[in-house]
């Protein structure tokens, strides 16, 4: 067995070392010889040793005879015997004798050059000194020619009369290093091969290969090789990736014969890569080394892994993944996976798989602390989160929260983790602290936004906003309107997670001023409302709001009797009721599913006595992916009014119908019932109608749309005299939502009515 590539490696090392003596006890031992030594002081020197007397050494003949020797030898002076009976010096003595003589003999060595440079003369040639080489001696002639020849005198030629020869080769140098290049690539070994997997393998590598990447070209033919190289690591790894841990995977570049061009000649050059795959090794065992868990089969239930499938590095990641997350679901918040070991058996294919697990403590949640710089504190953190104190932990409850603490807009960072704390929750639990670490943002915001649409013309909206003006989460916004047809001014106060999760509470007060062809009119309205509504990040199934508001407004109105416009002022008094769902998968750009809203206002006109009526409304959309990238999607609205008749409503109060949100290709309220001088005057009822194809490629869109609608006097809507609207819209997808322009005409235009209007706006339609 050998250790995985992708596990723990354990190797185990052996190593001898020291001395061994082995001894017969039969065999004699012979005692130690002694040796003789020469002593010569501080050290001793061993003596040769005498040649035994029994051996038989041959004569000898002596080179010189002692007589010859003797007279050889001069005789000793009696200089020379004092010399040798004088004790030796010593080293500083020798030292110092020794620079002296070198002193004298430089000193002399001196005074000989000198005396020696005043005699010598240079040698000359007819009067000319001749130049010394460099080894002192005296240069020269060449041949037999003498020094003044005026041949060695004359300037040398120009370069350009010389006649050079370039050297001939058998065969020009192959310059394709150094120039574009073009490749082929072969990849041998995978497409031949009776497992599917190793054919897939192939579509993989050619998404990830350099070589492919450089579309056959190449600056030159390093970049061929180094391309080559990289590719080949690459394969081995996506072999081992799916199990194929004995691949051999072996590159070579290939040329072919020259080919003629009209710069120069190339050979053609073929990248190749021979693979071996080998065998695909399985799981042949799987041990999870942990503490039991509950319930008992908690890990063997959610680990994605059997014994027989290959071993593949995507599956084991990820089997290993969802225990890591499946734990802390369960229970379990300090659960950690450690490190695989994969044993490999080179001679079966087969894998022994082994993966610890520490589980840690049991738990369940007890209280919310915070840390750092807050933006609210402990006890708002409570009404955000969806657990209470003794829950069994769970880490998407925690995920939640952090989601929820994001959601607020209050901080610049902030994270939310469990802490031990070792007190006991019964059943073999403990609690754990939740420690929310904040670090708040800057809380005010500045907002703006534009739009325009034929019959509105165009409007800008702006707004200033402290999100935390009255902690926890109180914000104070100021919003202005500056309009063709619309101005105003107004302020909310906007508590959110009022009390519990999700539930806004506001107050609003605001003065607008409408110049519109339906009416004229300056409003002062304040309102007070509670809600539980979607938000781009909280989208909910189930949303509803109630309220109440008191309008006191101003407008103009068509007298049938007089036959002119005349003002008149209307105090009203009303509640606001609505419910909605919602089963869509975006609240900014849904594809599919449908959504539900129904609005109930009761209210009434506080001048004289008091008038009750109802206005009642339904919305209901839906959305149908017909392929990933087109959307039909479809609108119907259908509107009353009840309990009092048209000339005692207030203008604004009434229902109208046309524009962008309406029916597109007609003007705002410009249908349904008009006066003598064909302006709208609005009615009791209204239904609308809207299917569009939405086309969608890469971040633009295009809608086709058809749009249809009409406004009736009766307080119920009868369906009939329905004007169409039909136009094409393009879309700019951000990560905010679509921006819109729509371009739109009525079908059977009457006098009055514009060829084309143009809606521009962020949101789909509907």
């Amino acid at each position: 067995m050998r250790p995985l590539l992708i596990g723990a490696v354990s190797l185990i090392s052996l190593t001898w070392a020291g001395t061994a003596q082995a001894q017969t006890p039969e065999q004699d031992v012979a005692p130690p010889k002694v040796v003789p030594t020469l002593d010569t002081g501080s050290a001793k020197i061993a003596a040769p040793s005498p040649p035994p007397t029994e051996a038989q050494l041959p004569a000898v003949e002596p080179i010189i005879g002692d007589e010859e020797f003797e007279k050889s030898i001069p005789p000793i002076r009696a200089e020379d015997d004092a010399e040798l009976d004088r004790p030796l010096e010593s080293i500083a003595e020798f030292e110092k004798r020794m620079a002296a003589e070198a002193a004298e003999s430089a000193a002399s060595g001196a005074e000989d050059a000198a005396d020696a440079s005043a005699e010598a003369q240079p040698p000359q040639v007819d009067g000319v000194p001749v130049p010394a080489l460099a080894d002192g001696d005296a240069a020269e002639a060449i041949g037999d020619a003498p020094i003044s020849d005026s041949e060695l005198a004359a300037p040398l030629p120009p370069l350009e009369n010389f006649d050079v020869e370039p050297v001939q080769f058998a065969e020009p140098e192959d310059d394709s290093d150094n120039v574009e290049l073009s490749y082929a690539v072969q990849v041998n070994g995978l497409s031949d091969a009776d497992d599917s997997t190793i054919v897939d393998l192939a579509d993989l590598f050619g998404d990830l290969s350099a070589l492919y990447d450089g579309d056959g070209k190449a600056d030159n033919a390093a970049m061929i090789r180094a391309r080559l190289s990289a590719d080949g690591e690459l394969m081995q790894r996506i072999l081992a990736s799916e199990g194929y841990y004995d691949a051999v995977v072996d590159t070579r570049i290939d040329r072919g014969p020259r080919e003629e061009g009209q710069e120069r000649r190339r050979r053609s050059t073929t990248a190749v890569i021979d693979v071996k795959p080998g065998k695909r090794y399985t799981l042949a065992d799987i041990v999870i080394d942990a503490d039991p868990t509950i319930p008992p089969n908690l890990i063997a239930d959610n680990f994605p892994l059997s014994v027989g499938e290959p071993i593949v590095a995507q599956r084991i990641q990820g089997a290993e993944a969802a225990i890591a997350l499946k734990l802390p679901e369960e229970g379990y918040p300090f659960a950690k996976v450690g490190q695989r070991d994969i044993l490999l058996d080179g001679a079966t294919g087969d894998g022994v798989y082994t993966l610890p697990v520490d589980i840690g403590k049991r738990s369940r949640f007890g209280g919310i602390e915070t840390t750092g710089d807050l933006a609210f504190d402990a006890e708002h953190v409570e009404v955000l989160a969806r657990f209470k104190r003794g829950d069994l932990y769970d880490s998407r409850m925690v995920d939640d929260l952090r989601q929820a603490l994001v959601a607020t807009g209050l901080f610049a960072t902030v994270a939310a983790e469990p802490q031990p704390t070792g007190e006991s929750a019964g059943d073999d639990t403990e609690y754990v602290t939740m420690l929310v670490t904040q670090q708040a943002g800057p809380p005010r915001t500045l907002a703006a936004s534009a739009g325009y649409s034929t019959g509105q013309g165009i409007r800008l909206e702006g707004s200033w906003t402290h999100r935390n003006l009255l902690p926890p989460e109180g914000a104070l916004t100021f919003r202005g309107v500056l309009g063709t047809q619309e101005q105003g001014i107004g302020a909310t106060l906007r508590r959110s997670n009022a009390g519990r999760r999700d539930r806004t509470f506001e107050l609003v007060t605001e003065v607008t001023r409408s110049t519109y062809d339906a009416f004229n009119a300056i409003t002062g309205r304040v309102a007070a409302r509670v809600s539980y509504d979607s938000t781009p990040i909280w989208q909910k199934k189930f949303t509803y709001a109630y309220g109440v508001e008191l309008i006191a407004t101003r407008e103009d109105d068509y007298d049938f009797a007089t036959g002119e416009r005349s003002y008149d002022f209307y105090t009203i008094l009303g509640l606001t009721g609505q419910v909605g769902m919602d089963r869509t998968d975006s609240l900014l750009d849904p594809t599919k599913g449908f959504r539900v809203t129904s609005l109930i206002q009761p209210e009434g006109s506080l001048a004289g006595s008091f008038s009750p009526y109802a206005r009642l409304r339904t919305d209901i959309s839906g959305y149908y992916p017909v392929t990933d990238s087109i959307v039909l999607a479809g609108r119907v609205r259908v509107g009353s009014i009840v309990g009092a008749a048209r000339e005692r409503l207030a203008p604004s109060r009434r229902f109208y119908a046309g524009g962008g949100g309406s029916v597109r290709g007609f003007g705002y309220q410009e249908l349904g019932p008009k006066d003598p001088n064909n302006d709208p005057i609005g009615g009791r009822s209204v239904n609308e109608v809207a299917l569009e194809a939405r086309y969608r490629f890469g971040n633009f869109g295009v809608v086709g749309f058809v749009d249809a609608g009409q406004v009736y006097r009766s307080s119920a809507p009868t369906f009939q005299n329905l004007r169409f609207g039909a136009g094409i819209g393009a879309r700019y997808y951000t990560n905010f939502g679509p921006m819109r322009l729509d371009v739109a005409t009525p079908i059977g235009r009457k006098p009055g009515e514009a060829r084309v209007s143009v809606y521009v706006s962020i949101g789909q339609a509907f």
